[in-house]
């Protein structure tokens, strides 16, 4: 059947775009599908919904996005964020679109232009680059500015734009495109410098709009949202704000009289008082998430919230120096339905707090304490007594919380799935063992520097936790080969696991892991002092799925170990091995030459070769300082 075609002469257009529009999240399928033939490309560009562009340098984005909008012409959402360097090989023009991104090998021309040419060649938007150490690539940026915008105001149904640190937008263009884009749901613009025309167009020609985000929007004023308000009040859904320092209680008070479906609200500013939040609080009944960093707000502010938001679910309050256990007294009294509570740096909530939310909030499913200093041990035990439907519970930086505390945790959270402990002095096996003892359902353990946490904790989870998925153990000095044999015994789910900096563990515990844990992808071992290349043998023969190593300052590592890891794990995409100084040039060369997916190698310069930084180009990233 050579030569025949067996799907054009048969499929019609119709069918082949339904089948291309189930592939519109996978990026290697619709590139691939793209290049078939000229019929498929042209049918595979009418099925594309969304194009992201990464990336600040290279191609103009103005003239990149008008040459996109040209041939994506169902396009619905685009993505175009500047905060990521694009860096990539001077011969080579990659393009971004949709979940999928396009490289083209373009040569350059003319000669000796070095600097000049590499501009003018390279990097129209990448995907998430790293710094590739490529000396040669020295090029001017270039930022979306009101062309580009213009460009795609072309769009007429477009639904979702993300314009993130796209600094060189200003009101024009958006003026431009909110007059044709009348169909916008959601807006991003995090960083541009925008303003009140700009916004105030939004309200006038977007009436659909559900989500905007203006975080780091300096150059807005109260003028803009009060003029926002009335025009998409009705379908504005979510709202985030940042750091905007001449946004006051006035643009908050014209969101709470207009904008009475909001259900999400994020809000950071050191100028907000009580009025807006209360302003908030009692104009959006349907306030379901609430993330809030305000200084300068009082318990007032969250008397409000628990008197009149009674479908809130999520609630985020981050260094609230003036709150007092008052507040979350009436947030539990008011809250019936919330699941997720995070306290960050609120210094003055004590175990009467936790106590309120146990006692009113029984279907708390997420908890994150994170240095707040007078919640101790008592408070906890309230949680793990009245919240049968814990899932995760993070305490960071809990000097006061101990053993006792996880005692109950165990006893009543039967269905906790995660847990995060950092800097928890108290903290200790005994709490570690009636965890694993009695949340046999756990999948997610991170535990960074519990000094008093080793091996018999460590154990407990492995004879119980059989479906953890994700250990870490950062910086557990305590913790062992034993340790980690028992995880290699008991958990064969694990695709995690990062024990950086557990000086006691070896070859043996890294070995039982290789035997029993096939699923493991991510690895991290830096920092071991006693780990050789047994490990690394026995790791590349049994987890052939590993995406992503760290071996840095792994100092008895030799280029005869990588060479057995990277052998049968050919799905290899990062690999971080600096200062390991029994790896040498050889050793790179030999992770370059095999692993054909790798996407980004962290070495020393100088172990670098020249044949092998020509055969690697930007997948190799090195040290500011080398050795």
């Amino acid at each position: 059947m050579r030569g025949q075609d067996l799907v054009n002469t048969v499929l019609p257009e119709e069918l082949l775009l339904e089948i291309f529009s189930h592939i519109e999240g996978s990026k290697s399928d619709c590139d691939s599908c793209s290049l078939v033939c000229k019929r498929w490309m042209k049918l595979e560009r009418v099925s594309r919904r969304t194009l992201r562009i990464a990336g600040s340098s290279g191609n103009p984005p103005d003239v990149l996005i008008k040459l996109l909008v040209e041939k994506f012409v169902n396009v619905r959402n685009v993505f175009i964020d500047e905060r990521l360097p694009a860096s990539i090989p001077p011969n080579h023009s990659t393009y971004s679109y949709g979940a999928h991104s396009y490289s083209r090998r373009k040569p350059i021309k003319g000669k000796g232009r070095g600097r000049k040419a590499a501009s003018s060649s390279s990097k129209a938007g990448i995907n998430g680059a790293e710094n590739s150490g490529s000396e040669e690539l020295d090029v001017e940026p270039f930022t979306l500015s009101d062309a580009g915008l213009t460009s795609l105001a072309q769009i007429a149904r477009l639904e979702k734009l993300s314009l993130i640190w796209c600094s060189n937008v200003r009101s024009e263009g958006l003026t431009s495109l909110a007059e044709k884009c009348r169909n916008l749901k959601s807006l991003d613009l995090q960083g541009c410098y925008v303003g009140d025309q700009g916004i105030a167009a939004v309200g006038q020609w977007c009436k659909q709009l559900e989500d905007l985000n203006l975080r780091f929007c300096e150059g807005l004023t109260d003028a803009g949202l009060v003029e926002l308000a009335p025009g998409c009040g009705k379908s504005l859904k979510t709202l985030g704000i940042a750091t905007c320092a001449r946004i006051t209680d006035t643009s908050l008070e014209a969101i709470g009289l207009y904008c009475t479906s909001l259900q999400t609200l994020s809000l950071d500013s050191d100028v907000i008082k009580n009025q807006g939040v209360l302003s908030i609080a009692k104009g959006c009944p349907s306030l379901k998430v609430l993330k809030l960093h305000c200084v300068n707000a009082t318990d007032d502010a969250l008397l409000a919230v628990g008197a009149y938001c009674v479908s809130l679910e999520l609630l985020a309050l981050n260094s609230f120096q003036r709150f007092t256990d008052k507040s979350l007294l009436c947030i539990g009294q008011g809250c019936k339905k919330l699941k997720n509570l995070m306290i960050s740096d609120c210094y003055f909530l004590t175990d009467m707090s936790l106590q309120a939310i146990g006692s009113g909030c029984s279907g708390l499913t997420h908890l994150e304490v994170n240095g707040c200093h007078n919640i101790g041990t008592l408070g906890l035990e309230y949680i793990g007594k009245s919240c049968p439907q814990l899932s995760e519970l993070a305490l960071l930086y809990c000097q006061r919380i101990g053993n006792d505390a996880l005692l109950e945790i165990g006893r009543g959270c039967k269905l906790l799935q995660a847990l995060h402990l950092v800097d928890c002095s108290n903290i200790g096996d005994d709490a570690i063992c009636h965890v694993a003892r009695g949340c046999k359902k756990l999948k997610k353990l991170h535990i960074r520097r519990c000094y008093e946490i080793g091996d018999k904790g460590i154990i407990a989870v492995g004879e119980n936790c059989h479906y953890l998925t994700d250990l870490s153990l950062r910086f557990c000095d305590r913790v062992g080969d034993d340790a980690l044999i028992a995880i290699g015994q008991g958990c064969p789910l694990l695709e995690q696991l990062n024990v950086s900096g557990c000086h006691q563990i070896g070859d043996d515990g890294l070995v039982a892991i290789a035997r029993g844990c096939p699923k493991l992808v991510h690895l991290d071992v830096s920092v071991l002092q006693h780990l050789g290349d047994l490990s690394l043998a026995e790791i590349g023969e049994g987890c052939p799925l590993i995406k992503d190593v760290i071996l840095s300052h792994c100092r008895q590592i030799t280029d005869f170990g990588l060479a057995h890891l990277v052998k049968n794990c050919t799905l290899l995409e990062t690999c971080h091995m600096v200062y390991c100084p029994l790896v040498t040039s050889v050793g790179v060369a030999t992770v370059v030459s095999t692993c054909v997916n790798l996407k980004k190698l962290l070495v020393e310069r100088w172990k670098v070769s020249q044949r092998t930084r020509r055969r690697a180009g930007y997948v190799l990233s090195y040290l500011c300082v080398d050795l």
